[in-house]
């Protein structure tokens, strides 16, 4: 008996020791220093240090693993297993990754921070929601989080994504006032079109100017062979449909030609389209209501001028057209679906308007496992998930289609003016001319895919459409913004001109 309780009290007490160590170990490993040795980009301390979980008014600092790792309180089995996963994970990068190779800016973006940041971390600390000193908006928000967190699954870091790390450029608070848009140049009239050629279009009293490519009419098999790889249902029956001549813009519109008509037309009104061309007149443009301000800048701090305006619902991709059509007294408005995969293919009848194989540039293909994916070619025309680290770019990093348009692959997914339905092509008729979708539906299609998709989802016969309700998931306004979508950033548009009657179309 006296050699089992002696046992026993030797098991309990290696017990213990390995416990303390294991104990000693785990916050030996969770400090800012042993977090480094592996998180060995510099500039991540750097940001931190300058952020306000390190500098802010309080002085508070908030350490590595006090975000990383969910609280204790949460079940240590649950705390151990997500410090176990994340150093396993973190030694194999060390080991086998060169630094210099990460791309360190698309770590910082929403969707990957919010596979590394636990909620239930911020609310262990942030247990007062509404501080002395919240604004209003402030109060709204934190409301809406309180009612539906759980039942939406909303996450801090949706809105405060900066708190952590800084970042430069990025704001969360109601945009005021008018916005720089980097012009120097102000237009005194449209541009003069006599003939079916590309031409510049300048928009009057601002200095936004839209390179607009003329894309001669034809006919083509609009959607996808049944054969081709990475297919979708909603991608056929093929039809053969006839597309009239049209003026396409060269690219996504920007954000300094979006800023001009937000400078133009910004109110918190809420005149909808139908209202605007009642009886089919043509008010004069200062009946255009524009957006209301957004809360920050939503070019999420990559940058605006050049690069394509992001985050705009169809309502405002609409409301931007007629506003353009009434500056400059032609008729523009979104493209078709039938329009945009025909100016997509550039004349082309394969997956990409360019040579290259899906299933040998994807990453969703069985052999990616076994080899990279090809990207000699479709780097040169799409950014997209391999090249586009985590957010849209200028024009300049690609080259154009056949028939000038650049972006129609990837960057950011377009809206198109037809109401989306899974099965369109079943009833449009071979030999269609100009068809225009559905006569009604509830979501808009969306086409080209955007910085975050696989080279399988950017094909041109791909089909995509908006999800209203989820890309405004955390909008905490009601009624909820019919300008700007709070949980979407891969969104824009381009525009189309209609080519005026008079026009002479011999080039």
């Amino acid at each position: 008996m006296r050699e089992w309780l002696a046992g026993g009290l030797v098991g309990v007490a290696v017990g213990a020791c390995i416990l303390l160590a294991l104990v000693t170990a785990a916050e030996k490993t969770s400090t800012n220093e042993y977090c480094m040795k592996c998180h060995y980009h510099e500039q991540a301390d750097a940001d931190w240090k300058k952020s306000m979980h390190y500098a802010g008014k309080t002085g508070t600092v908030t350490d590595c693993a006090a975000c990383h790792l969910p609280p204790k309180e949460d079940g240590m089995l649950k705390y151990y297993a997500v410090k176990a996963g994340i150093g396993v994970k973190d030694l194999w990068t060390k080991a086998t990754k060169d630094k210099d190779e990460i791309d360190w800016d698309s770590k910082r973006q929403l969707e990957h921070a919010q596979r590394i940041v636990f909620n239930r971390s911020c609310e262990k600390c942030h247990t007062n929601l509404f501080p002395e000193g919240i604004s209003d908006d402030g109060v709204t928000a934190h409301l809406y989080y309180e009612e539906n967190a759980k039942k939406l699954d909303l996450q801090c870091i949706s809105c405060h994504l900066n708190v952590g790390h800084f970042m430069p450029g990025y704001e969360h608070k109601k945009l005021k006032g008018k916005v720089e848009t980097g012009s120097s140049v102000i237009y005194d009239a449209p541009a003069a079109v006599e003939r079916f050629a590309d031409f510049t279009e300048t928009v009057p009293g601002t200095g936004a100017a839209i390179r607009m490519i003329a894309v001669p009419g034809g006919e083509f098999l609009m959607g996808s062979p049944e054969k081709e790889a990475f297919r979708e249902a909603d991608e056929g029956p093929q039809k053969r449909v006839k597309v009239s001549s049209f003026f396409m813009a060269e690219t996504e519109v920007t954000w300094q030609q979006y800023w001009s008509f937000y400078n133009e037309t910004m109110s918190e009104g809420r005149t909808p389209p139908e209202k605007i061309y009642a009886n089919n007149s043509r008010p004069d443009v200062d009946a255009v209501s524009g957006p209301t301000p957004p809360f920050g800048f939503p070019d999420q701090g990559w940058g605006m001028g050049e690069r394509p305006a992001i985050t705009m619902t169809h309502y405002a991709a609409e409301t931007f057209c007629q506003w353009l059509s009434l500056k400059t007294g032609r008729h523009y408005r979104l493209p078709t679906e039938a329009e945009w995969e025909y100016a997509a293919r550039g004349g082309t009848s394969t997956p990409y308007f360019f040579e290259g194989d899906p299933k040998k540039m994807s990453e969703k293909s069985f052999m990616s496992r076994f080899r990279k994916a090809d990207t000699t070619n479709i780097a040169h025309y799409a950014i997209y998930a391999v090249n586009g680290r985590g957010r849209t770019q200028e024009p300049s990093a690609v080259d154009a289609n056949p028939f000038g348009l650049k972006n129609m692959l990837g960057n950011v997914m377009e809206h198109c003016a037809d109401w989306y339905a899974a099965d369109a092509y079943a009833s449009l008729q071979d030999g269609a001319v100009d068809p225009k979708g559905p006569a009604s539906g509830t979501e808009h299609v969306v086409r080209g895919g955007s910085y975050a998709d696989d080279a399988a989802d950017i094909r041109c016969a791909r089909r995509g459409y908006t999800r209203t309700e989820d890309w405004l998931r955390t909008d905490p306004q009601n009624p909820k913004s019919i300008w700007w979508f709070s949980d979407i950033k891969g969104i824009g548009f381009r525009v189309v001109c209609e080519v005026p009657e008079n026009i002479n179309m011999d080039n």
